[in-house]
């Protein structure tokens, strides 16, 4: 498919997810005035099983209908009947789950927090299978515009119920109805069939691909989430607000700028799996993209850590600014790097991301480790950083040399400009410490305007801004 084409699907879901971005950080931040740290320690120990089992329930089916072009209706109608059965058999599971949680954390009220969650993550079960299939069809708005609608209702409610005064609970309703709320709408535009039982030879199909992006994910679940788990066992509800706060901080660039590309890649990449060099053609213009972006926010999200906190989050919150710095620093290296994942499922060596994610996996939990026995939140995040810096050269040695078979050496010079350019503009912020205090929105709009100006000049220098802009409008 001609570049255009991801280009208008890339734009068409940017437009539905920065508009969702801006409502969340809108209802995130009017949560955080209502709310207290502790709330959202409630949640974050509850969302790391949920998203486990999350994983557990996609099994890379999704991935799986998207990739393989030969999948019947009736083979559609398998796949949801066994999502179905799965959802309702992880639903019961995680109820279960609730008790013994709440025991090893000493929070009685995990368990009533479990069993509503068990709704949400029975809902996300079920839409997978109608989402994969909008995705497949390339039908990227409604996904994208059902996401942002979702975003709005489920929103709403949750700083209603918090007004009640139902603290925790009104983040477990915002996640409950945001989840069913997606499958509702795209189940009726979909309408997959249901046949009466799941059916071997149509799991098949897909088991091989789909097993590795498992495993994979399972894998990446643990790397990831194994801060959460032990900074609220070890350190308390409160400590892990301000660490978790701090990180999904650290994730809202990172995610919502690749993720406006990602899930277009691999429906429109995977129609040319066996041709490695269109592919890797592409895959260079993304990593580009990224990484011209990454080069300014990086260091803006350093040097304006304070702020940033401050003004989305309010005084409370000031003791999640030193993690939130140290997070910032792998903020180029995660934006470029999880866009690789979705190039190994287009390339269908799941194999290769599974072997990848296992490496991985074992050097973010011994810097993890590290950090937790120095007895700071700090100290996780700045090894929790280190760690996703040294990710990038081992997976782009795998992802380039291994399974494109292209040499890693012209790949990394390539991104060369692209760290000057990075350098110069965190010498301007630098050089913004030393500006004479001002209100938070005033600072803030100081360092973007010099930031910036130094950013756009070392753009030129470097001969960056015109394949830029380019890789932004040429159609």
């Amino acid at each position: 498919m001609a570049t255009s084409s991801i280009k208008n699907a890339v734009y068409l879901n940017a437009a539905a997810r920065y508009s969702t971005l801006i409502l969340r950080m809108l209802f995130n931040a009017a949560l955080a005035r209502i709310l207290v740290p502790e709330d959202y320690g409630v949640v974050a120990i509850t969302s790391v099983f949920t998203i486990f089992f999350g994983l557990l329930a996609d099994m890379g089916l999704g991935a799986g209908i998207i990739q393989n072009k030969e999948l019947s209706r009736d083979d559609i109608g398998s796949i949801f009947a066994f999502s179905l059965r799965l959802g309702l058999v992880l639903m019961g599971a995680f109820v279960l789950l609730s008790f013994p949680m709440a025991y090893f954390y000493g929070n009685q009220a995990l368990v009533p927090v479990g069993m509503l969650l068990s709704f949400q993550l029975f809902f996300t079960t079920l839409n997978i299978v109608p989402n994969a299939l909008l995705l497949k069809r390339k039908e990227f708005k409604k996904v994208a515009l059902r996401t942002l609608c979702a975003c709005l209702v489920s929103g709403t409610v949750g700083i209603g119920l918090a007004l009640l005064g139902l603290k925790y609970y009104a983040l477990v309703g915002q996640a409950i109805l945001d989840a069913a709320f997606l499958f509702g709408w795209n189940y009726l535009s979909t309408r997959p069939p249901m046949a009466r039982k799941p059916r071997r030879e149509s799991l098949d199909k897909i088991r091989s691909y789909s097993g590795y992006l498992f495993g994979f994910s399972l894998i990446n679940y643990f790397a990831r989430n194994l801060d959460n788990l032990l900074i609220g066992k070890v350190m308390g509800n409160a400590q892990l607000g301000y660490y978790d706060k701090s990180y999904k901080l650290m994730l809202y660039p990172v995610n919502n700028l690749t993720h406006v590309i990602t899930p277009v890649l691999h429906p429109i990449l995977s129609e040319h799996q066996n041709d490695k060099a269109y592919i890797y053609g592409k895959y260079l213009q993304v990593v580009k993209l990224l990484s011209l972006l990454g080069a300014f926010i990086t260091p803006f999200f350093y040097f304006a850590s304070e702020e940033i906190i401050r003004l989305l989050y309010g005084e409370q919150w000031l003791a999640a600014i030193p993690c939130l710095r140290w997070m910032s620093l792998a903020m180029w290296a995660q934006m470029i790097l999880s866009s690789s994942g979705t190039i190994f499922q287009s390339l269908g060596d799941t194999r290769r991301l599974l072997w990848s994610g296992s490496m991985n996996a074992v050097l973010v939990v011994a810097f993890i480790i590290a950090g937790l026995a120095e007895g700071s939140i700090v100290a996780v995040a700045r090894n929790v950083s280190m760690a996703y810096n040294l990710q990038f050269a081992a997976t782009f040695y795998i992802l380039v040399h291994l399974s494109f078979g292209f040499r890693t050496r012209d790949f990394l010079k390539g991104l060369l400009p692209d760290l000057g350019v990075m350098a110069a503009v965190a010498l301007a912020g630098f050089g913004c410490t030393f500006l004479p205090e001002m209100p938070l929105v005033w600072s803030v709009i100081a360092k973007v305007a010099a930031m910036g100006a130094v950013y756009l000049l070392a753009l030129v220098l470097t001969r960056q801004l015109k394949p830029l802009l380019a890789l932004l409008f040429r159609r």
